[in-house]
């Protein structure tokens, strides 16, 4: 049965479901489900591009920025703890540029938590030293490291909520074509906004991701000593529920094409929605986590160094091709930079100063 009748079925026997669970079932439903399924998601063949996939530059500055946070955390045994690797290029990529450095690399361990079976498969095909699979960050005692995550956010299932004469929760029904029905949001949904300070005005639709706050604090209860970079598509409160965002974030990609409709292509499209990093800050706060610094990620790769990475690739006569490839490289970082976010927070650290926090932008 396709998942889109299962769907339905699902619908028709017990009513309505929560756009969440709608969204959870459209993207990790047992082999059927976008990220479940053996279909190939990113890359040309795929639907969306991400950075590791474009370059391996990606991953060659994220490890300088690991190896500064070992580091300022004394050189002792580290942790990198990656939250959904994906096809896993992005850990190829940061464990070869970390085998240059002897100490960290010899003492260094690499762990995956990965929700998808078939990406865990991809994973296992790619990477064959350092790196094992865990199921909860609590397998892990006292974590001391880096917990990383790349476009990872973005994908969890959210609630989908409308401020009417009272904040009103979506779900989805089914009468000739999925349908959406609004019903009084429960207090959770409610305290969410409550707590960030935000007050939606009427007709305001927006998304909540409760998974986020659970994801930030199993993070920070497990962690004993370090920090975590969320790299994401986001913004704080203050861009999140501006007006030029009342209609949502919600977006779809199939076949490297761009919509809002998640009722069609079922099982066969991503569904993303922004993130909200104020929440992640102010969460992250309350279970025992200091902010590092926020900034955009092409801010973030060029204080790192990204401009003498590219030139250390250059050859000595570049030809037209060359250039040009060049030339696409720096484009395609920088031009994703304003538009991906980063967020470094720490636990146990007195006093960092990160380079990739070297242009941060004040948090509001």
């Amino acid at each position: 049965m396709e998942l889109r009748d299962i769907i339905i079925e699902k619908i028709q026997s017990g009513g309505p479901v929560s756009f969440h669970d709608f969204m959870e079932m459209c993207l990790y439903y047992p082999e059927s489900g976008y990220y479940s399924s053996a279909a190939e998601q990113i890359g040309e063949a795929g639907d969306f591009l991400t950075s590791p996939y474009f370059t391996s530059l990606f991953g060659a500055l994220i490890a300088r920025q690991i190896e500064e946070m070992w580091e300022i955390m004394g050189k002792e045994p580290f942790t990198i703890l990656e939250y959904g690797a994906g096809p896993g290029v992005l850990c190829r990529d940061i464990l070869q540029a970390l085998k240059k450095n002897e100490p960290l690399y010899r003492e260094l361990r690499y762990c995956i938590i990965e929700k998808s079976a078939s990406m865990r498969n991809r994973e296992r095909n790619l990477l064959h030293e350092k790196v094992s699979w865990i199921e909860r960050i609590e397998e892990i005692p006292d974590m001391t490291g880096c917990v990383l995550s790349n476009e990872l956010l973005d994908n969890f299932p959210v609630h989908q909520v409308v401020m009417q004469e009272t904040l009103m929760e979506v779900f989805v029904g089914y009468q000739d074509g999925f349908t959406e029905i609004f019903k009084p949001a429960p207090e959770e949904l409610k305290t969410y906004l409550a707590s960030l300070g935000v007050d939606l005005p009427q007709g305001f639709r927006t998304e909540i991701n409760l998974e986020a706050i659970q994801w930030i604090r199993d993070i920070a209860q497990s962690m004993k000593k370090g920090f975590i970079i969320t790299i994401d598509y986001g913004f704080p409160s203050s861009g999140l529920y501006s007006e030029k965002r009342k209609d949502g974030t919600l977006l779809c990609y199939y076949r490297h094409n761009v919509h809002d409709n998640p009722y069609r292509h079922i099982g066969s499209q991503d569904i993303t929605s922004h993130v909200n990093f104020s929440a992640l800050v102010h969460w992250g706060s309350l279970y025992g986590l200091d902010c590092s610094g926020f900034t955009h990620q092409a801010h973030f790769l060029q204080a790192l160094g990204l401009s003498g990475f590219l030139k250390k690739m250059e050859p000595e006569n570049p030809g037209a091709d060359q250039q040009e490839k060049q030339k696409m490289l720096h484009g395609f970082l920088l031009g994703m930079g304003p538009r991906l976010k980063v967020l470094i927070q720490q636990k146990g650290i007195k006093n960092s100063r990160l380079s990739g926090l070297q242009f941060a932008q004040a948090f509001v």
